[in-house]
């Protein structure tokens, strides 16, 4: 994301700990120049959406006892271009979140947060150009865990992190990498001098 550009991203949820909390996070992302918009009913919702077009919409699932996506870009079919992420507060069942571009936990750190709404943003180029992006820190920690045999809930363990975040950080690695099983993330670490060889026998 470059440029001068405002983001308009709305925030809806019940809770008003979750929207404002959320809200703040996001004027945090100096570098996203983020413009949130507290959203507290479905009405409201509805009435932003009929006026304007956000860039992204973050919803609680359960926002007025349950979002249903579908029906919502159904109803609102000039909403084609915006990003939807799931406000992940609950036990809620992945099945429900297919339709999610994204999701966010509430354990998610503010530089998680941050590196899920650029991959959001990211042009048809930039996506493409993914390869060259180096490796995190923390992403070459979790892949000499995955490489040791650790599990996602091991790795989120060690590293005081969400599995959700895991799973994350191993679904971008997966894409910077173009390397989608531990045998190959094995070879890499091996060769990138990330693990030595004794640490994986």
């Amino acid at each position: 994301m470059g440029g001068n550009n405002m983001l308009k991203v709305l925030v809806a949820s019940s809770s008003v700990i979750i929207r404002s909390g959320l809200s703040s996070v996001l004027r945090r992302l100096h570098e996203l120049n983020i413009q949130p918009v507290e959203i507290s009913s479905t009405e409201m919702l509805e009435h932003y959406v009929t006026l304007h077009t956000p860039d992204i919409i973050m919803i609680d699932p359960t926002f007025g006892g349950w979002f249903d996506l579908a029906e919502f870009k159904e109803a609102y079919n000039k909403l084609t271009g915006v990003k939807f992420v799931a406000v992940i507060a609950s036990v809620i069942d992945s099945m429900q979140l297919k339709d999610y571009n994204e999701r966010i936990a509430l354990y998610d750190s503010v530089e998680v947060i941050a590196e899920k709404l650029n991959g959001l943003m990211k042009t048809e180029d930039e996506m493409q150009d993914s390869d060259a992006e180096p490796l995190s820190q923390r992403e070459k920690e979790i892949i000499t865990y995955v490489v040791k045999g650790l599990t996602n809930k091991e790795i989120a363990d060690n590293l005081c992190l969400s599995v959700h975040t895991v799973i994350t950080h191993r679904r971008n690695i997966a894409r910077k990498l173009q390397i989608h099983s531990p045998a190959g993330l094995t070879i890499y670490a091996i060769v990138n001098k990330l693990v030595e060889l004794k640490d994986i026998e």
